[in-house]
């Protein structure tokens, strides 16, 4: 059976999960980026991995899916900043 706890960090997981989508979203239908720092995504991205690797270790299931899927979602959106980031 499932605590509290777990779904407590379940649905922590999934609204900062989704916290990004709303950016991916804009800069897919706009393709304009240049207000959006990479800097800011590779250094979150970094901390992702960091808690996926963490979770491993741990078997926390919940901060392996939660941090993994938030890993891939701000991956492509640093991956859509250097795509559609006009160059100077």
């Amino acid at each position: 059976m499932i605590g509290w706890t777990e779904i407590l960090g379940l649905t922590a997981g999934v609204f900062t999960t989704a916290a990004v989508t709303p950016q991916i979203w804009k800069a897919w239908k706009t393709k304009e980026v240049d207000d959006v720092s990479p800097g800011m995504f590779f250094v979150l991205i970094t901390g992702l991995a960091l808690w996926v690797t963490y979770g491993v270790i741990t078997k926390d299931i919940p901060i392996i899916a939660t941090n993994g899927v938030a890993f891939m979602l701000n991956s492509f959106m640093l991956f859509l900043i250097y795509r559609y980031r006009e160059k100077s």
